[in-house]
């Protein structure tokens, strides 16, 4: 196993994120390197991705190197009955680096556990996203000047979106206040509700998106339900369009206000909100790309040119 795999947000400290934050706005500031050169990056995505997918190998060729993988586990050996074991063996033979998105829970984890190449985790089913986390995070601080003392507000599938659950665990350290707003089906699930208490973290639970939610947050965390977790359609439907947030709801919300989302979207947001300057979530996508470098070149153990950090 590789030290130097992120595959839960729980695996990092304080000080590595902030490091990590530090270096994204490296990378902001000077995109474009060979601190890759020679290197080669695999992208195995078991499952379908888009924002993801497409920052990491943006991230991997502006810093200069290769990428391969597979967008469709359909097109893979797996598709034959390869197990996962097998194909993270054999990948490993060819690359420096693996960044793993997979439906099932705990397969980021396995997946250490049987190379000794750095894995990142793109994403395990309900559990972790520790990269966009990274990015959450950068641009909360881009957008807030700071990480302490903010109300968050988390509305949507809460009980599904691994979005969510590794973003709270990551601001355990910087005294958030959440509102967590979902209908009973979806709500934050018990483990994180006993890991806000075990951690002194404030929160409060609604059902009801309503004026006095919105106007008391810094951040607006909205999510998609997603139909890909559903067993039953029947109980996606029920759910789907319960939280819409339109531009006229956010009359009366903070100056300081900005609206989140890891996208895609469905009908969570509608199109006339994109257009208010709270509307983060395009640009939060874009940042997606230097916190991806960040983690690419720290899992590496590559260190950036000192005299341009700062």
């Amino acid at each position: 196993m590789n030290t130097s795999s992120l595959v839960s947000i729980a695996d990092i400290s304080k000080q590595q994120m902030l490091d990590l934050l530090e270096r994204a706005k490296y990378f902001e500031e000077h995109p474009s390197s060979d601190l890759l050169n020679g290197r080669v990056v695999a992208t195995l995505f078991f499952e379908p991705s888009t924002r993801t997918r497409l920052s990491f190998e943006t991230a991997v060729n502006r810093l200069g190197g290769r990428v391969i993988g597979f967008s469709d586990a359909s097109t893979s050996s797996t598709s034959k009955g390869e197990t996962l074991k097998d194909t993270i063996k054999m990948v490993s033979n060819y690359v420096d680096l693996i960044v793993m998105r997979h439906h099932l829970e705990g397969a980021a984890r396995y997946a250490t556990e049987v190379t000794d190449v750095p894995v990142i985790n793109a994403g395990d089913g309900a559990n972790q996203h520790p990269s966009q986390t990274m990015l959450d995070l950068y641009s909360i601080l881009k957008t807030q000047g700071t990480l302490e003392n903010l109300t968050i507000t988390m509305v949507g599938d809460l009980k599904y979106g691994r979005t969510v659950h590794s973003l709270l665990m990551a601001m355990q350290y910087f005294n958030p206040t959440f509102r967590f707003v979902a209908c009973d089906e979806l709500r934050m699930p018990k483990e994180y509700r006993d890991f806000c208490d075990a951690n002194g973290i404030k929160y409060t639970e609604h059902t009801d998106f309503s004026p006095e939610v919105i106007n008391s947050s810094d951040i607006i965390y909205m999510t998609r339900v997603q139909r890909e977790r559903f067993s039953d359609v029947m109980e996606y439907e029920k759910v789907k369009n319960l939280y819409n947030l339109r531009n006229a709801m956010l009359a009366d919300s903070k100056p300081n206000l900005k609206i989140l989302h890891p996208l895609p979207r469905v009908n969570e947001i509608d199109i006339d909100v994109d257009d208010n300057p709270k509307a983060y979530y395009f640009e939060q996508a874009r940042n997606g790309v230097f916190a991806r470098q960040a983690i690419i070149t720290t899992a590496l153990g590559i260190e950036i040119p000192s005299a341009d950090k700062a």
